[in-house]
């Protein structure tokens, strides 16, 4: 699953996630960002952790990347094994300017990174942000990863952060894309034609989504039931 654009069970290993459980945040030592965020924010849930984007992580994302052949897919930018040193870097970089807070996620049950993802478009001032540049594994498709990155970040945004909105932008041709994050609860906002110019010269019209932080509970309770049904079925 490819995307342009939090739930710790405290205690023991119960089968059913506790809805009033929490996120592992590690932020303590960390420098402010311009928008209160923090260059070293992590969150931790029991599939996935989401550390800060490092030049570290690249050997193990371009093993990710490789794991479908991501780069190829015509309606995202993943970076290929030449490019994804240049991608992380460029990253950081936003992040050190304060625009966006980039993610590598790793899987729990193995250790292994599978993917990234980030915050972008913050606007500290209106309270909301957009989630995206999301990418995984093709192994890591269809199973707990993305379903328990979306509750971590959109449990953090809306409930620590408080923004009273989410946004998603995503390619036209990117269905798959498009139904996961309308399975999440968000509500299609239209279409900006003509918004990018991909890596290949084609043309992206793109595809936006929003959730409110009305609409958060509801959207909270139908991913902690799905992480439940991922739990109960393995």
């Amino acid at each position: 699953m490819v995307e342009e654009s939090l739930t710790v069970v405290n205690g023991e290993s119960s089968t059913v996630v506790n809805e009033e459980s929490s996120t592992v945040v590690n932020d303590e030592s960390s420098t402010p960002l311009p928008n209160g965020l923090s260059h070293s924010l992590s969150l931790t849930g029991q599939h996935v952790a989401l550390e800060p984007l490092a030049a570290a992580h690249v050997d193990a994302l371009i093993l990710a990347a490789t794991d479908g052949e991501l780069w190829k897919l015509p309606y995202t930018a993943v970076p290929d094994a030449a490019g994804m040193a240049n991608m992380v870097s460029a990253a950081i970089a936003l992040r050190e300017q304060g625009a966006e807070l980039p993610f590598a996620v790793r899987r729990l049950s193995d250790g292994k990174i599978v993917g990234s993802t980030r915050y972008y478009f913050i606007s500290p001032h209106d309270r909301n942000l957009s989630i995206g540049y999301t990418w995984y594994a093709q192994s890591a498709q269809r199973t707990a990863v993305n379903t328990e990155c979306k509750l971590l970040l959109l449990e953090h945004a809306f409930e620590r952060l408080k923004c009273i909105s989410v946004q998603w932008h995503t390619h036209h041709d990117n269905k798959r894309s498009q139904a996961a994050i309308q399975r999440l609860g968000a509500k299609f906002e239209g279409v900006l034609r003509n918004n990018k110019i991909m890596p290949d010269g084609s043309i992206r019209h793109t595809h936006c989504f929003s959730m409110l932080d009305t609409e958060w509970p509801e959207s909270k309770q139908r991913l902690i039931a799905r992480l439940n049904h991922y739990r109960t079925s393995t």
